[in-house]
């Protein structure tokens, strides 16, 4: 397998040097040649294709290696436990009891899903997991623990480590923000009086939004005893929950829903006349140095656009030549623009006029909360006449951006 991987990494680094060289190509010829012919970005696009094909095996690769340690965890902690006597008797194994719950063995309709006790004491953040060598290894897997790294896979957001709160129960809370910096200091004669010079705070209340999530599968489904009905419920759970959170911690309004990070953030850079709002390598220079160091030097401070965004990034190049879009050297790595991370999210707006369409700044200024339980119920009555039952997953969760001093920017395509 070791060998198939360095193969497989190889074959990316040749694609990207076959894609660099074709686009070197057009920019050395003169005029409007520069630009690629209808073959060109044929094969451009073919492979910029192949790049994403091989990213994808890399991740399923790193996944199946992934399940393949937590399987061979949970048959040792089997192996290594007594029989027991009773098998309705379940004691303290929650998985054994969520797998009771979801067949309908325990004869409740309500499990709370929570974090165990060693969870507890850890960010969420951590939960993602994207390298063996993070810690992926040491980690058990629990029900809680794959719902929540299934979310945040298709969470743009979720992925940048934004601080995240997790509370007990869901009433309002407020977090202060800092809405201006201290001025500088300023000289001052002997016994002269000194002017005040204090920072500017806010506060940003935080609700529990609840998001819901219906789910129906078949007896026969649920009594197949071959079926990982745990991580089925949990991707399905996850992603859905994630895909509808997720959303809102981009592009809410912050009414009646998350503040979105894009609602939030600040403008950091305008496009150019003439370009119909897609952005340069100036541009995405200018944004860099429109958040401040401080932000900057932060371990959260990354880019995020859409993947349309992407394919437009790996074209460009800076003044020196040089890409400024580089590919991740190991699997479960992000890329990297201008040295920072990037982040891709479905819900950043496509590049276009006056479209909010690349974001960079800590993300760790962005918080989301998120109440402790994740409540999945059951039913076997919603839908009798098919045989089918009936599973419901309710999440309740924030988001706002907690410093509006600058900490995250948007390029915003020009208005004309």
């Amino acid at each position: 397998m070791s060998d198939y991987i360095k193969r497989l990494q190889e074959r990316r680094a040749n694609v990207w040097e076959q894609t660099k060289a074709l686009l070197d190509a057009a920019e050395a010829r003169q005029g409007d040649e520069r630009k690629l012919t209808a073959e060109e970005e044929q094969t451009y696009q073919r492979l910029n294709a192949d790049l994403d094909a091989i990213d994808a095996r890399a991740k399923e690769l790193h996944e199946a290696e992934q399940r393949t340690k937590d399987a061979e965890a949970t048959f040792a902690g089997l192996l290594d436990k007594p029989q027991d006597t009773d098998r309705r008797d379940y004691g303290q194994d929650t998985d054994a009891q969520l797998r009771a719950f979801f067949k309908g063995e325990t004869g409740k309709r309500v499990f709370d899903v929570q974090p165990d006790a060693a969870e507890r004491r850890t960010d969420l953040r951590t939960l993602s997991k994207l390298t063996a060598a993070a810690g992926a290894n040491t980690v058990q897997t629990s029900f809680y623990t794959q719902l929540v790294q299934h979310l945040i896979e298709v969470s743009g957001v979720m992925q940048t480590n934004p601080t995240t709160l997790r509370t007990a129960t869901g009433e309002q809370i407020q977090i202060p923000k800092t809405t201006a910096h201290s001025a500088s200091a300023s000289l001052v004669a002997e016994a002269g009086t000194l002017s005040p010079n204090d920072p500017t705070f806010g506060q940003v209340p935080l609700d529990a939004y609840k998001y819901g999530f219906l789910l129906q599968i078949s007896h026969e489904l649920l009594n197949d005893t071959s079926v990982d009905l745990t991580g089925y419920l949990s991707m399905q759970a996850g992603r859905a929950l994630g895909n509808g959170f997720g959303a809102h911690l981009v592009t809410g309004t912050g009414t009646s829903q998350p503040n979105g990070i894009v609602t939030a953030s600040t403008l950091g850079a305008t496009g150019g006349t003439g370009v119909v709002g897609a952005f340069t390598a100036d541009n995405l220079i200018d944004l860099y140095y429109s958040v401040i160091s401080p932000y900057r030097a932060s371990g959260s401070c990354a880019w995020m656009m859409r993947d349309s965004s992407v394919a437009i990034l790996r074209k460009i190049k800076d003044t020196t030549g040089q890409y400024i879009w580089q590919p991740a050297l190991t699997a479960g790595t992000p890329d990297t623009v201008l040295g920072k991370p990037l982040y891709t999210d479905p819900s950043i707006p496509a590049t276009a006029l006056a479209a909010k369409s690349v974001l960079f700044g800590d993300f760790s200024q962005y918080f989301v909360r998120m109440v402790e339980s994740i409540r999945f119920e059951r039913s076997d009555d919603y839908a009798f006449n098919a045989d089918l039952v009936t599973y419901r997953a309710i999440m309740r969760g924030d988001g706002d951006l907690v410093d509006t001093t600058g900490a995250i920017k948007y390029f915003q395509g020009n208005a004309a």
